[in-house]
């Protein structure tokens, strides 16, 4: 196999912007597409005229040519389908995430784990935008070693989705599963160790108070606080505030430690951007080391062409890159399905501790058994 030509599943505003980056990828295309709701198979048809349109995953997995699968279906939907594709055809699969939503489902990801004999990947796109990339890459120099680890998200409310299946905690596994699996990623990832103790406090303050859908209102959260101990000492906090789309940065990550202090400044999508106030801002890295004191800045621009193919300051791409390695068998899987669990097992331990207002050990409940 030289070239990937993907099945696509789930072709919604998410799966149109991984068509795009799709289209950047030498060696690549789409070979099939499986999305249910008419509109957005128009559109996906529209943008991938060649693409067969198939009526399930196991018309996906007929389609001879394709040779490896992206998932980007509703949060709920993830496992099963894995395991579908388990049960007819084992393809190298990027599968978005979270990878699953009810803590009840950990021991079917780790029987899946045990057997798929392909290289599953789950996007975790944030590791893979170039301000963060960079920062994750020169922390331990510029800290000395990190011990505490903030990020601020600061953003729009959720998007409309295609039967408004976001808008319920049931479907998504709640917004600190959902929304911020990202962010539990990246600790993991920026600190090298694993969390044993998760605190947060967090609710529904501002958006959806009034949205109702087949006589149910919405309860999705809008904003949480959560605190992360991990197992080399560090700790970690993410703050989320999905009410303040009108701040010039949408993520700030800052690490410190003994030697100084590294951040990492992230604008939102473009499209987003006031056009009365000129260009959007430049994502940016500081590095402050306390002796010599003084900050150094450095811009980190993201090419036009990738800023224009997504949401995502070009991780999507950079994703799409080392995944297509890996579905060569040129690499290794870099986000793997215990990194996609640890995730989810975190935003679960946060939604429990905001729920109960109790810390939560992931030594002591029943998503926290891995293995």
């Amino acid at each position: 196999m030289t070239t990937l030509n993907y099945g696509l599943i789930g072709c919604g505003m998410m799966g149109q912007e991984h068509l795009r980056n799709i289209a950047l990828l030498p060696d690549a295309k789409v070979a099939a597409i499986f999305e249910p709701d008419a509109a957005m198979r128009a559109i996906a048809a529209e943008m991938e005229p060649q693409a067969v349109m198939a009526n399930s995953i196991a018309e996906v997995l007929a389609v001879e040519e394709v040779n490896c699968l992206l998932i980007v279906s509703p949060n709920y939907m993830h496992l099963r389908q894995l395991e579908e594709i388990a049960a007819i055809r084992p393809l190298p699969i990027l599968c978005e995430k979270p990878l699953f939503t009810d803590p009840a489902d950990a021991p079917r990801l780790a029987a899946l784990r045990a057997a798929y004999p392909a290289p599953i990947w789950v996007a975790m796109e944030y590791r893979y935008m170039p301000p963060v990339a960079r920062l994750a890459e020169e922390a331990e120099a510029a800290t000395g070693g990190v011990r505490m680890l903030t990020i601020r998200e600061h953003r729009f409310p959720f998007l409309e989705k295609v039967g408004d299946w976001n808008r319920f905690n049931r479907n998504t596994g709640g917004t600190l599963v959902e929304k911020c699996c990202h962010f539990f990623d990246l600790m993991r990832f920026i600190l090298k160790s694993d969390p044993v103790r998760v605190m947060a406090s967090g609710g529904q303050s501002v958006n959806h108070l009034d949205e109702v859908y087949d006589g149910q209102t919405s309860d999705i959260w809008d904003n949480a606080y959560v605190i992360v101990d991990f197992a080399s000492g560090a700790r970690a906090m993410l703050e989320l505030c999905m009410f303040a789309e009108g701040a010039r940065y949408q993520e700030e990550i800052s690490a410190v430690g003994p030697k100084g202090k590294i951040e990492a400044h992230v604008p939102g999508p473009g499209r987003f951007w006031p056009a009365h106030l000129g260009a959007p801002p430049v994502p940016q890295v500081v590095v402050s080391p306390r002796e010599p004191k003084g900050p150094r800045l450095v811009e980190i621009p993201v090419d036009p062409q990738l800023l224009a193919a997504g949401d995502h300051n070009g991780s999507t791409f950079y994703q799409h890159q080392r995944f297509q390695r890996a579905a060569l068998g040129q690499q290794q899987v870099e986000v793997s399905l215990e990194d996609g669990w640890w995730a989810v097992a975190m935003g679960m331990a946060a939604q429990q501790s905001a729920a109960t207002g109790q810390a939560v050990r992931l030594d002591q409940v029943a998503y926290g058994v891995k293995r």
